[in-house]
């Protein structure tokens, strides 16, 4: 959730360009984890000859911050980090917000997660004659290492030291008037990335934090303790042991992360969503034309041998898995469950050696998907992960990795992830369908050529899109919006669904069309806005004309009905209000089109009633605690 940045450069900032000097990189490093959600901001600066450590901090936006900034212009720096907060403990105030200062103000510290022992080791601390300022939990952490500091004599053995004694998730930044060129952190449960440059490094809880800069980054395992000094980088472990990073190369620039000329970055990665896709299916095959996918540290023998998959995933992510399912089962003939990871552990899962997990994650650092991914392991089950983010948490603990290559995505709300994991996810049960021989070559073969035709038919969509802005311009008024959906495209209306609830803050619910007399035809009263998506009428699945009688049963009932169907399925327009047309697809394949026309209306609903799109309120990004 919140965003950290961490930077120190050789040269004195006074000698270096403005757009080195460590002030700017954080600021810059923050501007772009704001994606991420937060509540307030600040920064903290060191140098030497500080008796004190320069700092700012303001609730709100970071242009807040920029302001104060502004208004009291802070001192040249040689090493500085910067922290925008999501409030857990204490709200989101000026005195709550990060950096968190100690040791006489010449130690500065901030701190993404929770601290679950905070309040008895505040207690100790307060025995022991120490003032607290704020609310929060980190301070007692900034507290703990002016202590620890103060008899340890070095500020990463003092950190090593602090996490040790910390429970909970947390990622710890550290600078101190002692140590001018020198930033410490420490991870636990909560992610931190190195940037390597020449003459200066970098910390972020993404690499978006510093790829201004630099694309060499280095991975940075559970339990280590990294310190950063313009010409090195050091890792220990919480025991004291050296330790190893694994560098790699962000395989996309900082121009990705702009809006590139588009009104939103929601509405940028929209129209990213062809290139998405493809970048997921790029490279997929070898010279036999056999399927393969990232890193599977799995035994065939033992795929082979799976006789239950479990999908653990949250949010946009659990819809995608939950598309997945209809798919892997139809092909590989193997049950799929779909799970939300934050009750997966808590319900005794029947989980063993014969069953492959699937987590599915954007950022890689779900912690609820990340405590359920290690439930798995301990329990003896294969974890394959489906991830967005490279260096991530969730990858490294896992036994196989799938990339989706979808780019760095900033708005809150998900587009291009939801339809890059689909695709991933299919990969992967026609790599299991492959693999276990439940297809033929020229079957798979024919499903590949069906999937790579796909972002053609994306882009089609998208350019269709006016109408459907048009369409949610005149709903402004709207207070409750229903959608319906069949088979695979049941959790397309439920993301549907989730998309206007996050984005318009209306009442928003996806159901299976099927459950309409069980209940839910009760909420259709005359006017009510009802989505429904219509599978094609060449489905063997034999649906589309029971969905088209769904049609009618709220149309009847006074329902307003906006209908997403395939070109050429002149059937429901006697029975559409509206009518958001998607080119022919196969059954399985028809949620990546689907979807799209969900998306571009619940960002232009919230467009017109004036609400932020790329960060709704009460969202982050990334939740990285539980």
């Amino acid at each position: 959730m919140c965003g950290i940045v961490g930077y120190t450069g050789r040269q004195a900032a006074a000698a270096v360009e403005p757009s080195t000097r460590p002030l700017e990189v954080v600021m810059e490093g923050l501007r772009r984890l704001e994606y991420r959600g937060y509540d307030s901001a600040g920064v903290a600066l060191v140098a030497p000859g500080f008796d004190q450590v320069a700092w700012a901090k303001k609730s709100g936006k970071l242009s807040n911050l920029a302001a104060v900034i502004d208004a009291s212009p802070l001192p040249d720096a040689t090493a500085a980090i910067g922290h925008t907060r999501w409030a857990t403990h204490g709200g989101p105030t000026d005195l709550n917000a990060h950096p968190h200062l100690a040791d006489d103000g010449r130690l500065a510290v901030i701190h993404n997660g929770i601290i679950e022992n905070f309040a008895e080791l505040k207690a100790e601390l307060l025995d022991q004659g120490v003032t607290f300022l704020s609310e929060t939990d980190t301070e007692v952490a900034a507290q703990l290492l002016a202590r620890n500091y103060r008899s340890a004599g070095n500020l990463t053995e003092a950190m090593r030291i602090t996490a040790t004694m910390l429970r909970g998730t947390f990622t710890l930044l550290a600078v101190h008037t002692d140590n001018p060129h020198t930033v410490v952190g420490a991870r636990h449960d909560s992610p931190l990335v190195v940037g390597i440059g020449e003459g200066e490094n970098f910390l972020g809880s993404d690499v978006a934090a510093f790829i201004a800069y630099t694309k060499e980054a280095m991975e940075l395992a559970q339990d280590q303790i990294v310190t950063i000094t313009p010409d090195s980088i050091d890792i220990i472990d919480f025991t004291g042991a050296r330790a190893e990073g694994k560098r790699y190369t962000v395989d996309w620039d900082a121009n990705a992360a702009e809006k590139g000329g588009f009104s939103s970055f929601m509405d940028k990665e929209i129209h990213d969503q062809p290139q998405a896709v493809a970048d997921t299916l790029r490279g997929r095959t070898d010279a036999s034309g056999h399927i393969q996918l990232d890193e599977i540290r799995i035994d065939e023998a033992l795929l082979r041998s799976v006789d239950k998959i479990i999908v653990i995933a949250c949010g946009t992510a659990a819809y995608a898995g939950q598309v997945a399912k209809y798919a892997i089962e139809h092909w590989c003939r193997i049950p799929v469950e779909v799970e939300l990871a934050h009750e997966f552990r808590y319900r005794d899962p029947i989980v063993d050696a014969q069953t492959l997990v699937v987590a599915i994650s954007q950022s890689g650092e779900t912690m609820d998907t990340l405590m359920a991914v290690r439930h798995a392991r301990e329990q003896g089950a294969k974890v394959l992960s489906i991830v967005n983010a490279h260096g991530s948490t969730i990858p490294r603990e896992s036994d196989a990795v799938l990339y989706t290559h979808a780019g760095p995505e900033i708005a809150v709300a998900s587009t291009k992830a939801f339809l890059a994991q689909i695709t991933a996810a299919y990969l992967l049960g026609m790599y299991l369908a492959q693999l276990r021989g439940n297809k033929f070559s020229d079957e798979i073969d024919a499903l590949l050529r069906e999937l790579r035709a796909i972002p053609e038919k994306v882009e089609t969509v998208i350019q269709r899109g006016e109408y459907v802005k048009a369409t949610a311009r005149s709903m402004k008024q709207a207070t409750s919006v229903l959608f319906l959906g069949r088979h695979v495209s049941y959790p397309v209306a439920m993301e549907g669904a989730l998309k206007l609830k996050e984005l318009a803050y209306i009442h928003a619910e996806g159901f299976a069309a099927g459950e309409l007399k069980h209940g839910p035809i009760a909420l259709i009263d005359e006017g009510q806005p009802v989505f429904v998506i219509v599978p094609s009428p060449r489905s063997r699945t034999g649906l589309h004309s029971k969905v088209v009688s769904n049609i009618q049963e709220v149309r009847a009932r006074g329902a307003k009905t906006f209908v997403i169907a395939e070109d050429g399925d002149d059937t429901v327009v006697p029975y559409a209000d509206e009518i958001f047309w998607i080119p022919q697809a196969p059954t399985l394949m028809q949620p990546l089109l689907a979807a799209i026309p969900l998306q571009i209306f619940a960002m232009e609903l919230a467009t017109v009633k004036g609400l932020d799109v790329d960060q709704p309120r009460n969202l982050a990004k990334s939740v990285t605690v539980e």
